[in-house]
Formats: structure tokens, sequence, C-alpha cells
């Protein structure tokens, strides 16, 4: 099935009921008084996020969303029946805008989640309503309200805990065939990556991350050009990012350092809160080197990056330093939860102090 990362579509909740205006007629009772019933409420829409959904190419061709309207109201004080609400599935990692306005109606992160996005209209009264002391025989009922009525934006995020950043042919699809069980399409030609791959990595007993491979980035990416721009987005849930950088490029013109660089300035106009992410240097392709080349060549381009962070060799085509760099970015991981863990329960416990405090 084709990747689909971004749709609009249309939701249309049903309308409320009117109010029925009704009289009792039977036999032996004269002036039996009022007895229209409330209209019946209208259908919502519900998004509910669905682990086995991947894409949201479902959205393609059915753009247009509508509720059941609610019955009116009818004799003998029967309420008319509500219209049903209508849920669509989306994948995990869904964010739901409205569409004219930008405005953010809610983000689904967990399987199961469910997303009011139109609420449907209230019932109307019946004419029973309006019975009183002075008015015996009342005509008048209440319209329902009308559905909610929007254009939705849905935009997915894969959620992963690690992001592959790199420019086309850096080795992200081959590292990620190699250490999980995803098996996107690998060449000796860009851009072979056309959409996200995600893919488990398992490193130990009951320890796993999940890493995600997006299309690779070029010059003037943030400009439109290639295809990695409008992919990054999906590395915004990720905790830490993995830059490959090819040590051993196929070309005379390839600079690792100057790639490096380019890299990071496409990151940075597309968003600064990704730019200060955590970041490592993964050095692959250390097969194409001899032996002796390997620690030079990549003192040399650290040098040239003045790169104080983590940084690890690798040879994604032959497995060759990638169980050191999983157990580093295993830890790492765990350490962030740890530490996330700890400041919800201390800010847990600072809210249980104020309230206890008199």
């Amino acid at each position: 099935m084709k990747f689909v990362d971004e749709v609009v579509i249309r939701v249309e909740a049903g309308d409320g009921g009117d109010g029925g205006v009704s009289f009792l007629r039977e036999k032996y009772v004269p002036f039996g008084g009022p007895d229209g019933g409330d209209g019946g409420d209208g259908g919502s829409i519900y998004l509910q996020a669905d682990p086995e959904l991947n894409t949201l190419a479902d959205y393609r061709f059915t753009r247009r969303f509508q509720a059941e309207v609610g019955q009116k109201g009818m004799s003998s004080n029967c309420t008319g029946r509500s219209g049903a609400d209508l849920t669509a599935v989306v994948p995990v990692g869904t964010v739901a805008y409205d569409a004219d306005t930008e405005e953010l109606i809610g983000d689904l992160v967990e399987p199961g989640q469910r997303l009011l996005v139109a609420q449907g209209g209230f019932h109307g009264l019946g004419n029973t309503r309006y019975k009183s002391s002075v008015n015996r025989t009342p005509r008048q009922s209440k319209p329902g309200t009308p559905g909610e009525q929007r254009n939705l934006r849905l935009e997915l995020k894969v959620i992963a805990d690690v992001g592959l950043l790199g420019m086309p042919n850096a080795g992200k699809s081959t590292l990620i065939r190699t250490v999980s069980a995803a098996r996107p399409k690998v060449a000796d030609y860009p851009f072979t990556t056309l959409h996200p791959n995600l893919g488990v990595v398992r490193v130990g007993w009951l320890q796993s991350f999940v890493m995600a491979d997006i299309p690779g980035l070029i010059k003037g990416a943030a400009e439109g050009a290639g295809l990695g721009i409008q992919f990054l987005r999906h590395l915004s849930r990720t905790r830490l990012l993995l830059h490959l950088v090819d040590v051993a490029p196929w070309s005379d013109s390839g600079d690792p350092v100057r790639d490096v660089e380019v890299i990071f300035g496409e990151l940075a106009k597309y968003s600064a809160e990704l730019a200060e992410r955590e970041r490592w240097l993964v050095f692959n392709k250390l097969d194409l080197l001899e032996p002796e080349q390997r620690s030079a060549r990549i003192a040399e381009i650290t040098a040239a990056l003045n790169w104080t962070g983590p940084r690890f060799a690798i040879s994604a085509a032959t497995g060759e330093g990638t169980e050191t760099l999983l157990r580093a970015v295993m830890d790492r991981l765990e350490e962030r939860r740890q530490a996330e863990i700890g400041a919800v329960t201390q800010a847990a416990d600072e809210a249980g102090d104020v309230q206890a405090d008199p």
C-alpha cells in the first residue's frame, strides 16, 4: 500500500432532531394535552488510533465523513432515535488540525485512543416541555442544533525512539536492515528510500527500541529540493538522532565534512527544536577503508567539524561496530526514560505538597 502521511478530509456531524409538536388523541381522553417528544441527538465523529495501520492511504479517495442525524420527536412523548456516532481509524501518531484555522485539535499517540473531532447536534425539545399552568396547549417546540462541520488536516508522525539522518546513500537503509527485521529497498544509487521505514531493534532480553529511517536530505531541501524535507516531521517524536556519515564517498567530489554541515543546516531551517535534539555522529562504511586508514580518517573529519559529541564507527553492510552502537543507544534511552519518570514523580510530589499545605 502506498505510504501517505498527510491528507485533508471533511467531517460533518449529524444534526440534532427537532422536537415534536403533537396532542394526545385517544377515546375517552378529551383534552389530552401535548405529547410531542424530544428529538434525538446527532451522531458525533471520532478518530481512533489503530496500531495495525501505518499509513493514511485509506483517506486518499474517501474524503467526506458524515454521521447520522437525530430523529425527530414523535407523538406519545416518544423521543427520537439518536444518530449513530462515526469512528474513523487512523495510525498511531496521527495529529489532527483544523485545516482552515490551523488549530491543533488533538494528537493520537496511544493505541486505542479516541479523539472527538466533530460534535453532534443537541436534540430539540417537544411541545410537552412547554406545558404550564397558563399554557395548556403549547404549539411551540425547539429545533435541534446543527452538528459541527469542519475540514480536518491529518498529519502522520511516526513514533520512533531513534531517527536516522544522512545524505542519500549514507547507508541508513542498510543499517536498519542489518539491525532489525525491516526490509527497506537498498541499491547503489541515491534516493532508494521514498518513504519512512520503521524497524524494531532488539538489544537484549526485554530491551528494544524503534528506529526510523527517512529519505536522505540534500542541499536546498528546506526550499523543496529532494525528498527528505517533507518527511522530517517523522523525526519530531524521536529522543535521539543518529547522523550517518559516509567515510568513503563513491565519488572524489564527495566531502563528508560538507555533507554533515549541509544536513545540519537543513535541519535548522526546518525546525530549531529538531536541530537542538540530541545527535550522535555514526561514521559508516568502514569496510571500504583499509584498517590502517580508519582511525586517521575519522579523526580528520571529527577535527574539521569541531565535533565533541558522541561518535561511533560502523559498517552497516558487515555489521562491524553495530553491536556497540546499539548497546550505547539502548543505555542512553533507558537513562532518558528514567530521567523522565523521575521528573514526573517529582512534579507529582511537589503538587501533593502544595495541596497539603494549609
